[in-house]
């Protein structure tokens, strides 16, 4: 396995993923071939001609070869991809459906569907139609039991403190980004980084290893390497390929201090919070306080905390001062521990530390 880390292969998707062993990549981000059918010159108004995509390696006779095409190498993807794995694929209104049947056929397991709206997408030159303004992602599991990634935290902190949507608006790839040859797109397709930044954020560790088997001009292992994830990538058109290797070359790594995530709340241990009490960690009349200091309770010696004259567990405090249903206690109490002020969820750590000793 070697041989495919931090690399990318010029060669047939589905050969060399042949060679590749079982339960290998951590996430797999797909960009297959669309099957747009565009068969006429697309032309504006004033009669200039439209750069759509016309590519030789878009066109299938037929659905029914589309469909042998992707079955083909959804097969193969799902038998490199680890238990817990997940995988993306990426279409429009040609293809996504198509992907999704089979995908559900094959026992993979749809999490989500995402809207990728576009900031600046192509009008539609002949008024026949809606602008079509998005693209569609489907996020799937190996299977229904698997213990995917997903970094919750940390995405609802990229979102200003709001969990973040199934649309996502971001900019088609454009300026700088977009890889030209002569002035000419080098690849009629090539996806925004912002757009793999968030993926990869979101469904992958650090170190995890990411499998793009249709490269292109190599947009997933570029994010994948600044992120600091391994990566494998597969492309056959060369010069696609020798851009890939380019722009591959080109990219730094973010420096590994920046690279720590949120940790998830479900994934920290679940503690009662009468234990910290239980081991002297928080003594029975330690003062509670929320971060602005405006309010206050007091530790009760059977871990529940009082709040005027109200008592109750750490939750229930702060939901009835937030005025709200529920609340985590956790992440809204404070008290003072050797003169400085701390975040009761901190000492959950050092429970944890008493408990193993």
């Amino acid at each position: 396995m070697k041989n495919f880390l931090n690399k990318i292969i010029n060669g047939e998707s589905l050969k060399i993923l042949k060679d590749i062993p079982d339960n290998t990549f951590d996430l797999i981000f797909a960009d297959p071939p669309y099957n747009l059918q565009i068969n006429d010159n697309l032309r504006r108004p004033d009669d200039s001609k439209v750069n759509g995509v016309d590519d030789k390696w878009d066109k299938f006779s037929s659905f029914n070869d589309y469909d042998k095409f992707t079955v083909s190498w959804l097969k193969e993807c799902k038998r490199v991809l680890k238990e817990d794995g997940s995988i993306w694929v990426i279409g429009s209104y040609h293809n996504i459906f198509r992907l999704g049947y089979h995908l559900q056929n094959l026992n993979y397991w749809i999490l989500n569907d995402i809207i990728w709206r576009k900031n600046n997408p192509m009008p539609n030159f002949k008024g026949t139609r809606f602008t079509n303004a998005h693209e569609t992602l489907i996020w799937a599991s190996k299977n229904k039991k698997s213990k995917y990634t997903f970094n919750y935290q940390s995405l609802k902190c990229f979102n200003d403190d709001l969990q973040m949507r199934s649309d996502w608006k971001l900019p088609i790839c454009n300026g700088k980004e977009r890889l030209r040859k002569n002035g000419k797109k080098i690849h009629s397709t090539q996806k925004p980084e912002s757009l793999l930044h968030r993926i990869i954020l979101a469904t992958t560790k650090r170190y995890d290893l990411v499998l793009d088997p249709f490269l292109g001009t190599g947009t997933t292992a570029v994010v994948s390497k600044k992120l600091g994830r391994r990566f494998t990538g597969i492309e056959k058109n060369k010069e696609y390929y020798r851009a890939a290797i380019s722009r591959i070359n080109k990219t730094k790594a973010i420096d590994e201090n920046y690279l720590d995530t949120i940790q998830n709340n479900k994934s920290k241990p679940r503690i009662p919070f009468g234990s910290l009490v239980e081991l002297g960690i928080l003594k029975p009349g330690t003062t509670l306080f929320d971060a602005k200091r405006k309010f206050s309770a007091v530790v009760m010696v059977d871990g529940s905390i009082k709040h005027k004259q109200v008592e109750g567990s750490i939750h229930k405090i702060a939901a009835k001062i937030m005025g709200a249903d529920s609340f985590n206690g956790w992440t809204y109490w404070h008290c003072k521990i050797n003169g400085n002020t701390v975040l009761i969820d901190s000492l959950r750590q050092k429970f944890i530390s008493e408990k193993n000793n």
